[in-house]
């Protein structure tokens, strides 16, 4: 894990973001015909590009005099991403479209005057009647629509290789599964000689959303509540138990976790390199990628303490206000929204489609039972995707995470969290 490279890269985007980059002439984009679209996403694992490859594919069928310029930049959760975004705002020169979450991510493009207002493509569309309300809600800033929504993952989802845990002789995991048994079962696959955890390090959000994970399943829905309304006790003694808890968890991951990344991490899972591994289920439609079957391969669970709650990662698209190709970008997000696109789309990514509309019956077991709690769980905003709250607190949550990593001191983490909402440096960084 390099933190200091998840400072920096989270720094560069803050600076843009709280300096108002400059988008260009300040002026709306004109919806004059051109024939060029470019975008920026960071889908370039082998189960993301096919899924990208999917959005792009409606849109050029619609489309087929544009020329689509795909300007993805690798670096799982968006990391690289956001720094050749932020780079390209400064200097003026936006994309049309690029991937963004909703929530506070989107909030602060808005705030800064760097995206367009899409309501009228969310409701010509008709996907904004068949939002759930919080995902709509997300998208919202002062009752206009600023995104376009691709599909949900889930975050709060733990994987296992089901013939790993045979062969320690460890139980597959059930619904009343906890964070105890689950940091045992840890211990009983390394002692026979089972690589317990994988976790692709090397993608700095893999490491925070462990931590995510193990925070909501002491706190649940109402501490999340209260850390959205800011009043929650960052030193208390439920985040000082999910940190002991996250350590103990910490010690058993790959020794070669540092060098993988989520999707490598992943593969390795697939493959019986390891044995569990806890992310959103982006890790499902990898895992599928790779040949293992779900159900004989692998299995999966909500994370233990949090069936109850559905952390949602929803990727989302925005359009530059500045877009040079304003009319192509516009007609991308409705090509995002069209029912059978984030059908398709969904069955490639593992996700499943945010339209409540959308019959997902031809998807697989696990993304059925994934829509279900979607539409029926508590849905929280994950803290680690920038949705839950602001940049600077995002920021703040990474370099508190990566403070307990080196120092597995919990007064540390609460002294570098606090700062970061106070606007302070972080101490001893």
């Amino acid at each position: 894990m390099r933190p200091r490279r998840r400072l920096v890269v989270l720094a560069a985007t803050l600076a843009c973001i709280l300096a108002g980059c400059s988008n260009g002439s300040g002026s709306s984009s004109s919806q004059q015909t051109t024939n060029q679209l470019e975008l920026v996403s960071w889908w370039t694992s082998s189960s993301e590009q096919p899924a990208l490859d999917v959005l792009v594919n409606a849109f050029t069928t619609a489309h087929p005099d544009v020329k689509v310029v795909n300007a993805s930049v690798a670096g799982g959760g968006g990391s690289n991403a956001q720094v050749v975004l932020a780079q390209r705002l400064i200097g003026g020169k936006p994309p049309d479209v690029w991937q963004t979450f909703p929530g506070g991510a989107l909030q602060a493009y808005v705030g800064q005057g760097q995206v367009a207002d899409v309501s009228g493509v969310v409701s010509s569309t008709g996907i904004g009647a068949n939002l759930p309300k919080v995902i709509l809600n997300g998208l919202t800033v002062d009752g206009k629509q600023y995104g376009m929504p691709t599909s949900s993952h889930r975050g709060n989802v733990l994987f296992y290789n089901t013939r790993l845990l045979s062969k320690a002789g460890v139980a597959k995991p059930t619904s009343d599964y906890t964070v105890d048994a689950l940091i045992a079962d840890l211990g009983t696959l390394k002692r026979a000689g089972v690589t317990p955890l994988c976790l692709g390090a090397k993608d700095p959000f893999t490491t925070v959303a462990v931590f995510e994970n193990v925070l909501l399943s002491q706190v649940g829905a109402a501490g999340w509540a209260q850390i959205a309304r800011d009043r929650f006790d960052w030193n208390g003694p439920q985040v000082h138990k999910a940190l002991n808890q996250f350590g103990a968890i910490l010690d058993q991951a790959d020794p070669e976790a540092a060098a993988l990344t989520w999707d490598a991490a992943t593969k390795k899972l697939a493959s019986g390199g390891c044995a569990f591994e806890t992310m959103n289920d982006s890790a499902f439609g990898e895992l599928e990628r790779a040949g293992a079957v779900d159900g004989r391969d692998f299995g999966q669970l909500p994370f233990p303490g949090t069936a109850a709650e559905y952390v949602a990662v929803v990727d989302t698209f925005v359009q530059a206000r500045t877009a040079a190709n304003a009319k192509n970008a516009s007609d991308f997000l409705a090509g995002i929204a069209a029912p059978e696109t984030q059908l398709a789309f969904s069955r490639i990514k593992g996700s499943v489609p945010v339209r409540t509309d959308v019959d997902v019956s031809s998807l697989t077991p696990y993304q059925q039972s994934a829509a279900r709690a979607l539409r029926t769980s508590t849905v929280l905003w994950s803290i680690v995707h920038g949705s839950a709250m602001s940049p600077r607190f995002q920021q703040g949550f990474y370099d508190a995470v990566q403070t307990y990593v080196r120092s597995r001191d919990p007064q540390a983490f609460s002294n570098t969290l606090t700062a970061a909402i106070n606007g302070q440096p972080p101490a001893n960084k």
